[in-house]
C-alpha cells in the first residue's frame, strides 16, 4: 500500500469557461495530490474523449456533381442545339444538395432549362430533372439519356 503512486487531480475547463487571470493565479501551479487511502473511495474516471483507433467517420460529400458520362451526354445536345442556333450559353452550380446544368438563350437571360441532378431523390422519382422557365419539370427519371430526350427537338416533314 505505501508503494502506490498518490492520485493527481486535475481542473478541467469547460468551453464555456474563461478564467480572468485572477482565478488563474488562485490555482495551485502543481496539481493537487490524495492520500493513498482515497484511492479506494474514488471510482477511477475514464476519458470521454475518443482514441486514435477509433474508426474514421465517413466525411459527407461536400457537394453535388455531374461525372464525366453526365456532362459528356448534357454538352451533346447542348452543342447540337447551339449548332442549330438556339441556345448560347450555359452555366453549371454545383450545390450541397444538388448540381444544376441552366442552359441560356441568351447569356443575360434568366435560363430556358435546367438539368437538375438530386441524389436525395434518385430511390424515389429519379436523380435527374429538366425544368422549364417557368419552373415546370418538363421530366424526371433515373436514367440521364432519357430525361434528356424531352430537349430533343421532333423531326419535321419537308
Amino acid at each position: 500500500m505505501g508503494d502506490e503512486p498518490p492520485i493527481q487531480l486535475l481542473r478541467v475547463q469547460s468551453s464555456q469557461e474563461s478564467p480572468d487571470t485572477e482565478e488563474r493565479d488562485k490555482l495551485p501551479s502543481a496539481p493537487a495530490q490524495l492520500h493513498p487511502a482515497h484511492k479506494a473511495s474514488r471510482p477511477e474516471r475514464r476519458s470521454t474523449a475518443p482514441s486514435s483507433q477509433a474508426a474514421p467517420q465517413p466525411s459527407a460529400p461536400q457537394r453535388v456533381t455531374f461525372d464525366r458520362r453526365e456532362l459528356d451526354a448534357m454538352l451533346n445536345i447542348y452543342g447540337r442545339m447551339v449548332a442549330a442556333g438556339e441556345w448560347r450559353d450555359y452555366a453549371i452550380d454545383f450545390t450541397r444538395d444538388k448540381a444544376v446544368f441552366s442552359i441560356f438563350r441568351r447569356t443575360a437571360d434568366v435560363p430556358v432549362y435546367r438539368i437538375e441532378k438530386d441524389p436525395r431523390l434518385a430511390r424515389k422519382q429519379g436523380a435527374y430533372s429538366v425544368v422549364s422557365q417557368t419552373g415546370l419539370i418538363l421530366k424526371r427519371g433515373h436514367e440521364l439519356p432519357r430525361v434528356l430526350a424531352v430537349l430533343e427537338k421532333p423531326l419535321r416533314a419537308v
